[in-house]
């Protein structure tokens, strides 16, 4: 079994309205420092693949289909074996 933790962020390009409201939110709070805030997704997933690759190939796809908006948005993961409970 593999744990995978997906990170998922808009691409550079895009414009990020919840960001900019962290942002804003920020500075009220007197973190005036803040210049950028650039908001995203994380998910984890337990996936009972046989191997990493097969579990890597499944994630893939997983982000590809689902969890990512591919216009909008860049993907990465993290996967990590784990024992059963």
């Amino acid at each position: 079994m593999y744990l995978s933790k997906v990170y998922i962020t808009l691409k550079p390009t895009v414009n990020d309205p919840q960001g900019l409201t962290i942002k804003g939110a920020l500075h009220n709070l007197g973190f005036n420092d803040v210049e950028e805030v650039r908001a995203g997704k994380y998910i984890e997933i337990k996936v009972a693949a046989k191997d990493l690759e097969k579990a890597r190939s499944e994630l893939q796809d997983m982000c590809k289909k689902l969890l990512a908006n591919p216009v909008i948005e860049n993907f990465r993961f993290d996967l990590e074996e784990i024992k059963p409970a």
